[in-house]
């Protein structure tokens, strides 16, 4: 399964967080063995999933998997539960006994709410328990199911995000101009969005490396081609590339094939 291309939501429960966690993050999930077996046919299948830039949460509930990282291996053990921000090609390797619940952050999220920096996270996996107490995690891990770790999990992230509330100024500024971005304004320059926010773009740049690990010019190149892309998949007939600040379908066939490093064929549209 590769994301985008495909739905690989289908085989995971999923829900949104609550009010006060919305901002930053995006989404809990946890892997179905009844959604799976009804999907997939095989006992192994990979699932790709392509760089976002996103801090995320794997606890492992189940058996061992694997990971393979920029043609890099690794072996995460029973009851291992790890951090990873997905700023490259991460490619799972999956079993139908797998069990992961899954936290994604937005970019700036997990600083927000654990004071955790995702810059350090470029090309390392870290062990969960560097930031996350082992009777926390312990705790999740028990829980009776996914709606109560859910529960044991945002209290605990609510707890942890209103000791840090003085550290969020940076953080909510590249999330505001992220958002702008997202509302459909991906014709912006850097120069542009920092006008909009009433700073410059030297600043603009300072806060991104800072709070994502790239700059805004790169981050905004990543998510406009996840966007459109999806938009692409969703309705071809109605997807116009200018929407999203490609000039033609040529200028987006290339943009998609360097991000994905997968081609969209005529016969697609």
């Amino acid at each position: 399964m590769v994301e985008i291309f495909d739905d690989i939501r289908k085989i995971y429960k999923f829900s949104p967080p609550c009010e006060e966690l919305k901002n930053y993050i995006e989404f809990f999930s946890e892997s179905s063995a009844e959604k799976t077996a009804l999907h997939i046919p095989t006992e192994k299948f990979t699932v790709k999933m392509f760089e976002s830039w996103t801090p995320t949460i794997w606890f492992n509930l189940g058996t061992p998997y694997q990971l393979t990282i920029k043609n890099k291996s690794y072996a995460v053990k029973t009851n291992e539960d790890i951090l990873l921000l997905r700023n490259t090609i991460v490619t799972r390797h999956v079993l139908n006994t797998d069990h992961i619940f899954t936290v994604k952050f937005f970019p700036g999220g997990i600083e927000a709410v654990l004071g955790f920096n995702q810059v350090t996270l470029v090309n390392q996996i870290i062990n969960l328990s560097a930031i996350i107490s082992k009777t926390v995690i312990e705790s999740i891990k028990v829980a009776a199911s996914f709606e109560d770790r859910i529960i044991l999990l945002q209290n605990y992230f609510i707890i942890r995000l209103q000791r840090s509330r003085q550290k969020d100024h940076y953080i909510k500024m590249v999330q505001d101009v992220i958002a702008n971005c997202e509302s459909g304004n991906f014709l912006l320059n850097t120069t542009q969005s920092a006008e909009k926010m009433f700073v410059t773009s030297k600043t603009i740049n300072r806060y991104f490396n800072s709070v994502v690990g790239i700059g805004p010019k790169k981050y905004f190149s990543v998510l406009r081609a996840r966007t459109a892309l999806t938009a692409y998949n969703a309705n071809k007939g109605t997807f116009f590339p200018s929407k999203f600040g490609y000039y033609d379908m040529s200028h987006f066939y290339k943009a998609i094939k360097k991000f994905t490093g997968r081609g969209l064929t005529v016969n697609q549209e």
